[in-house]
């Protein structure tokens, strides 16, 4: 049964602000909260929103945390794919987020168990993440948490699928550059998040969204996990949301 908060858009810019009020609301309430961030090309509009707000002083993030969901197994920060590149270039180069309160997962990491371990730590130090930002996959991936088993609960090391790396092969020259590795929140790291915001747009997601919302939950669909969360909100165009009941 879908419980979810569904807010229905026309432009992904729309989509951006719509998103961006949520994130303002909890920052305005929390100034030193704790944001969970994604990347790609959807919450693109949401990056640009917030860099705008601070710079007309409507938002301060001078206090705030974040915390990103994942990174490549592999790639160096500064390397042009990278997530930690993205988000410096998209993001956290253009407000006034303390550099040292901004955490990726070490793309480079040689004990991974102890890189994963201290990324959760560092999580609970801060008291847990307040905001969470989602996106989500074909497959129904969250994070790069695939489809599998079980639920893995906390940040680990995941093998990525083909239909993933398929679908990141754009931001690379070709698919062999593609790394097949990753570093991930874990899926109850996400349901931990007092707040989850996820944002979809575009006809080829309509699917893997009715089964995230109304398919039986499953680890088979990652995604469908959300349905137990008690505060979940969907920003999506029309077109994502061809499927849903009543929408």
């Amino acid at each position: 049964m879908l419980h979810w908060n569904v807010i229905k858009t026309k432009t992904p810019e729309e989509a951006g602000k719509l998103a961006a009020d949520q994130f303002e609301a909890v920052l305005r309430a929390k100034p030193a909260c704790v944001i969970g961030l994604a990347t790609g090309s959807t919450p693109l509009p949401l990056y640009r929103e917030l860099i705008a707000r601070e710079q007309r002083g409507e938002l301060d993030f001078s206090r705030v945390r974040s915390a990103n969901l994942d990174e490549y197994k592999g790639l160096a920060p500064d390397h042009p794919q990278s997530y930690r590149r993205f988000m410096q270039e998209n993001l956290f180069d253009h407000i006034s987020i303390r550099p040292e309160n901004t955490i990726v997962p070490d793309g480079l990491a040689e004990d991974v168990d102890a890189m994963c371990r201290a990324y959760e730590r560092r999580i609970e130090d801060w008291g847990g993440v307040d905001i969470q930002l989602l996106g989500i996959g074909h497959d129904g991936h969250i994070g790069f948490n695939e489809p599998c088993d079980d639920f893995p609960a906390w940040t680990h090391e995941v093998a990525l699928t083909e239909m993933t790396r398929r679908a990141n092969q754009r931001f690379f020259a070709s698919l062999d550059e593609v790394p097949t590795a990753a570093f991930t929140m874990g899926i109850g790291t996400v349901m931990a998040a007092k707040k989850i915001v996820m944002m979809v747009t575009g006809k080829d997601k309509a699917e893997i969204l009715y089964k995230a919302f109304c398919g039986p939950v499953t680890p088979k669909v990652p995604a469908s996990i959300l349905q137990f969360h008690p505060d979940v909100t969907l920003i999506c165009d029309e077109a994502a949301a061809t499927l849903l009941p009543g929408k």
